[in-house]
């Protein structure tokens, strides 16, 4: 027997992700194990997820996997806990087409009841229509119930209160405007550097929600009779690897199912490019995402870690670059106060924060016969100079092609390309690709 639902908002900026964390904090306030999870490709708030959890937080999302391994992170992640919360992406439909791979369609897979976050700030009985027409759109997915947030005390809660009921939705409460709960962002998602901030918005909206959430009527709204089992996986044929892992304030975006289906095949050690001297003994570097760009200097000053991935590249030695990664790969990092700072030096790019520029979306390439599925997310911009830019390209999720380059020698892989390989056979078929 198990409790899960999935938190959604009929729009981006509704407090998703906030109320989230502070559902998380009181669940376990109130003794039980909640395991956290994301909808879609993002990377910076199952970060947040895992710290108020204890647990990594899954990213369960249909356009870079498909319903069967969605369902076997879901249900082999609540092998050990007592409530699933699932945080919605952008408004509860929206998805890379329609709503293809939204939240709704998480729900339907998952037949999860969705709890939504509506912002009331500057509304009042003019919620029903709203919460109408979401309830009703889709009967197949269950809106079960509403949470108010930003709401300016009872008396205004009183005018929402019988909105939803008059829209048929169950009320669970609402979280009153606070100052507290304003954080800072950073790029996309809330900020990674200013933990203590973040940490106090979380007690606040923790505090905030036990005085005015009925967690015992979220609950019992969301209680189901799921007996979640574990798949087996088959053993790999590929040799017994180590993978070393870069995991430190500068590196640090990496989907968990990524970690579990490389330990499906091989060793998984940790190292911190900012604070090792050396690179562990292993076969495969894999530098992840992050924000390098914030410790361009250390990650620079650090000469021996330097010289020790170089040495490993040299000696055949296999790397693996995301986004950040990609970034410590290049030759240089030009920041926005003119500075420079010299990188790795694997490949001859380099990368600029001096012309930021948003780019962000699903993509898929084609290698080898095989079709791997990410995303990419960034603000820098990488010269496009390099001779060792591969003849691959890259696909958005309507299937145009979008200037998103790949980088590889015989060594390594680099890109601004956040590849999703949490099924196994699609980990196992991009090792080979790279070991071969």
């Amino acid at each position: 027997m198990k409790n899960s639902f999935l938190i959604a908002a009929p729009s981006s900026n509704s407090g998703k992700t906030i109320v989230t964390l502070g559902l998380i904090k009181a669940l376990k306030a109130n003794g039980l194990e909640v395991q956290p999870f994301k909808c879609g490709p993002d990377y910076i708030d199952p970060i947040h997820h895992a710290k108020i959890a204890g647990r990594a937080s899954y990213n369960l999302d249909l356009w870079m996997s498909d319903e069967d391994h969605v369902r076997d992170v879901f249900q082999s992640k609540m092998c050990n806990a007592d409530v699933g919360v699932v945080e919605g992406v952008m408004g509860l439909f929206d998805g890379a087409r329609r709503d293809k791979g939204s939240s709704a369609e998480i729900a339907q897979v998952l037949d999860l009841p969705v709890v939504l976050i509506v912002n009331a700030a500057a509304t009042a009985y003019s919620v029903a229509p709203l919460l109408y027409g979401v309830k009703n759109f889709n009967p197949k997915v269950k809106v079960q119930g509403v949470i108010f947030n930003k709401v300016s005390g009872d008396s205004h809660y009183q005018f929402l209160k019988e909105a939803a009921e008059d829209a048929g939705v169950t009320t669970l409460g609402y979280v009153r405007k606070d100052e507290r709960l304003t954080m800072e962002s950073r790029h996309l998602g809330l900020s990674l550097t200013d933990d203590a901030s973040i940490l106090n918005a979380v007690d606040a909206a923790c505090e905030l929600i036990q005085e005015n959430v009925d967690l015992d009527s979220l609950l019992r709204i969301s209680f189901k009779n799921i007996e979640p089992t574990k798949k087996s996986i088959s053993a790999s044929d590929l040799p017994r690897l180590r993978f070393g892992i870069a995991n430190d304030e500068a590196f640090n975006f990496m989907y968990p199912a990524n970690v579990d289906a490389l330990k499906q095949i091989g060793e998984v050690i940790y190292f911190s490019p900012l604070n090792d001297s050396k690179i562990p003994r292993c076969d495969v570097l894999w530098f992840p995402g992050g924000y390098p760009e914030l410790f361009a200097k250390q990650l620079s000053e650090n000469i021996s870690m330097i010289e020790s991935i170089r040495k490993f590249e040299k000696g055949g030695g296999k790397l693996i670059a995301e986004c950040g990664g990609m970034m410590y790969l290049g030759t240089s990092v030009e920041l926005q106060d003119d500075s420079t700072h010299q990188m790795i030096g694997i490949f001859d790019y380099k990368t600029s924060l001096k012309n930021m520029k948003l780019k962000l979306g699903y993509r898929s390439v084609c290698v080898d016969g095989e079709e791997y599925k990410g995303h990419e997310f960034h603000y820098s911009v990488v010269s496009e100079s390099s001779a060792k830019k591969a003849d691959i390209n890259a696909l958005s999720a309507r299937g145009t092609k979008v200037m998103m380059p790949i980088y590889r020698t015989a060594n390594a892989w680099s890109s601004y390309f956040h590849i999703y390989l949490g099924q196994p056979q699609k980990m196992k078929n991009f090792i080979e690709l790279i070991m071969s």
